[in-house]
């Protein structure tokens, strides 16, 4: 039964097999391989299984010949070989196939005889139209319909005959697939040249009761085929009650060619309700190339909300420099909706001339415009500095802060010192968090940093007290040679402020660049709180970054020597687990001989050489050295949980054992990795009797504790 199931979900695989392999001998100089068909023929022939046959059906839609036509000819009788030999007899070239697949119909019924007809249709064979004529007579209405659709693929004269008389007789599905053949024979017909034959195909379908499928595909066709003259029949299904036949209309909007149906979408949409009108406008955007833009314009700034909203949602494809007066009027409408949707297609709307059009209405613009325009400016990223210096002196503090913000966007290196003016010494005190910001987003886009540091720098020795904070903060985020030094001076001064404004930006920087920076100022700050907050940054440099690991383990060492604090130097074991190398795991039994770091070290010892084990590097040597053996371990129960409520998890405790007395679990925390929790809300342990080269040990462990086996004594 699942075999048969399966073969018989293959038929989309088949199909798009068909395809693939039709491609393929498609291609210019391409042959087929006799060598490689008669290894898949003798596959056939042999007792291989179905699956063995499929696949050779399958790869003889490339490299088959007639040589393989009789051996796939006698699988069309078999249910689960059927579709895959047709795989191959619809790709294969010459007569042969033809003539296999005709045979096979006089023999075959149901399912079989509909997928033989089905390739007979693929293949357009028109020897085999009498025979399909007489099948439309079939009991079966599967076969009937398959060789409807099968004459329809042929496509000749005589098939279209025979399927128009099939319109108006036998049962209704036969009727419908009769439909889909002549419309197959109408697009057939039209490829010929055969316009007036293919049209009045098409209304005949149209016109007869049918599903309602096949009068819509009909219908789409007698549109296309009619070309300019087929637009009235289009705008009638525009306005048609039925569903299924506007929605057609839009599809085929989309699809017709030439700019005559674009100026009749423009009338219809303004006499369409505004649900329909706006789908309409979405068709008229999506013919990008002969859009008429006013009409969509004209749309965007008046009528029914639906409509503008579609319509200014559309300018963001179609929209061009005419559309933009239309658009900020809308942008400063009432209504919140359409004023935000006006503002995003603004922002959007592509090309250097509405750049231009928009600078040039700028120094102007007057009410609720001129606030819009300047925050446009930001947005775009348009050169407007002058205009927008002087709205920077506006009364009117919205026209102020959106200047400094749009500056922020725009304004070159040149022109940096008035953001930094305007943030250190701001006339209005409402403005500076505004100018700050600004400055910050100047900096940060400038392509030359380090000369954008070097003007924050020299405006950092005359700022006021308050405002040097700022500038040490915005040359974090620039970054760069000049950065460092300004700051590395400042956490030097002093002035206790700057002294943590610096080592608190140092502490965080983002490259290597400031290890000896933070270094040289864990030795020498002036306070002992930021020589260990420069000394933190620099073995979170060490943790983070990838070096050689030579470089790591010396900065850990530096970082060792200078470390006084136990927390400062349990983080320089951190950075020995997270980055394991031969390097760190020396270092690390080299702090085991620290006695406050004994334990510590002894489990990053473990762990580390575990990892490094489970790369395939052996560290046996290091590890006698530290005193460590490989050991035989064996777990004999293990428990989680709290008080009466435990959960056996010795087997999954004995599947993370190895040779080493070190548990890494296979997930992060004890529940992740024992398969939930036990006891919720309440206080877990994890006990584990255990031995050691045979030795008994017991241990128990506080929840999601590093799990180190204790030697036995």
């Amino acid at each position: 039964m699942l075999m048969t199931r399966k073969f018989a979900c293959s038929v989309f695989v088949a199909a798009l097999m068909l395809v693939v392999a039709t491609s393929v001998r498609a291609e210019d100089g391409f042959k087929a391989s006799p060598e490689k068909e008669k290894e898949l023929i003798a596959v056939l022939r042999s007792d291989a299984p179905p699956q063995d046959k499929a696949i050779a059906c399958k790869k003889l839609a490339v490299d088959g010949s007639s040589e393989a036509v009789g051996d796939l000819a006698k699988l069309l009788s078999d249910p689960q070989l059927a579709s895959w030999s047709r795989i191959a007899l619809e790709a294969i070239p010459g007569t042969a196939p033809d003539e296999a697949l005709r045979k096979a119909s006089e023999s075959l019924d149901g399912n079989l005889l509909v997928g033989v007809l089905n390739s007979i249709g693929v293949r357009r064979d028109v020897n085999s139209a009498e025979m399909l004529t007489k099948r439309l007579r079939d009991k079966d209405e599967e076969v009937a319909s398959a060789a409807a659709v099968a004459l329809g693929r042929i496509g000749n004269a005589a098939s279209a005959t025979t399927l128009r008389a099939a319109l108006t007789s036998g049962p209704a599905k036969v009727r419908s697939a009769a439909a889909e053949g002549c419309v197959l024979c109408a697009e057939r017909l039209l490829a010929e040249g055969k316009t007036a034959d293919a049209v009045a195909l098409y209304d005949e379908v149209r016109k007869a009761e049918l599903p309602k499928q096949r009068i819509v595909e009909a219908t789409r066709g007698a549109i296309l085929a009619r070309k300019d003259e087929g637009i009235p029949l289009l705008i009638e299904q525009l306005r048609s009650t039925d569903k299924k036949l506007f929605e057609v209309a839009l599809f085929t909007a989309r699809e017709f060619p030439g700019s005559e149906v674009d100026k009749a979408l423009a009338a219809e949409l303004a006499k369409a309700t505004p649900e329909r009108g706006a789908l309409i406008v979405q068709a008229m955007a999506d013919r990008k190339e002969t859009v008429v833009v006013a009409a969509v314009s004209k749309a965007a700034g008046s009528g029914p909300k639906p409509v503008r909203l579609a319509a200014i949602k559309a300018l963001r494809q179609v929209g061009d420099a005419s559309s933009v007066n239309a658009l900020l009027e809308t942008a400063i409408d009432a209504d919140e909706d359409l004023a935000l949707a006006a503002k995003a297609t603004l922002a959007d709307l592509p090309g250097d001339k509405i750049n231009s059009q928009i600078a040039a209405m700028l120094p102007n613009a007057k009410g609720k415009t001129y606030p819009l325009l300047i925050e446009l400016v930001g947005q775009r990223r348009i050169e407007a500095t002058p205009a927008l210096l002087k709205a920077i002196d506006s009364p009117d503090k919205n026209i102020r802060q959106a200047a400094l913000l749009a500056l922020g966007e725009t304004v070159s290196l040149k022109n940096l010192n008035v953001l930094i003016s305007q943030a250190i010494n701001t006339k209005n005190a409402d403005d500076a968090a505004t100018a700050q910001q600004a400055l910050k987003t100047a900096s940060v886009r400038m392509p030359d940093r380090e000369a954008c540091a070097t003007e924050l720098a020299a405006a950092l020795e005359k700022a006021p007290a308050a405002s040097k904070i700022l500038l040490l903060d915005i040359l974090g985020d620039v970054g760069g040679e000049k950065a460092l030094k300004t700051l590395s001076t400042a956490a030097k001064s002093n002035n206790p402020q700057l002294q943590d404004a610096g080592s608190r930006v140092l502490g965080k920087w983002a490259s290597l660049d400031a290890a000896p920076v933070l270094l040289d100022l864990a030795k020498t700050a002036p306070a002992a709180q930021f020589r260990s907050r420069a000394l933190k940054g620099y073995i979170s440099l060490a943790r983070r970054f990838a070096m050689p690991d030579e470089d790591r383990a010396d900065m850990c060492q530096k970082a060792f020597d200078l470390s006084k604090d136990p927390a400062e130097q349990k983080l320089i074991l951190d950075v020995c687990r997270i980055q394991p190398s031969i390097e760190t795991l020396k270092l690390s039994i080299k702090f085991m001989k620290v006695a406050e770091l004994k334990e510590d070290a002894t489990q990053t010892t473990l762990l580390v050489a575990q990892k490094l084990g489970a790369k395939g590097i052996n560290v046996s040597e290091q590890l006698s050295t530290a005193g460590f053996q490989k050991v035989k371990v064996e777990i004999v129960k293990a428990e989680y949980g709290s008080g009466a409520t435990q959960k056996d998890v010795t087997a999954i405790v004995k599947k993370q054992a190895s040779d080493l007395p070190l548990i890494t679990l296979a997930a992060d925390g004890y529940n992740a990795s024992f398969g939930g929790d036990p006891a919720p809300n309440t206080v877990k342990q994890l006990k584990i009797q255990y031995k050691i080269n045979g030795k008994a040990g017991e241990a128990t462990f506080a929840e999601n504790a590093l799990i180190v086996l204790p030697m036995p004594k």
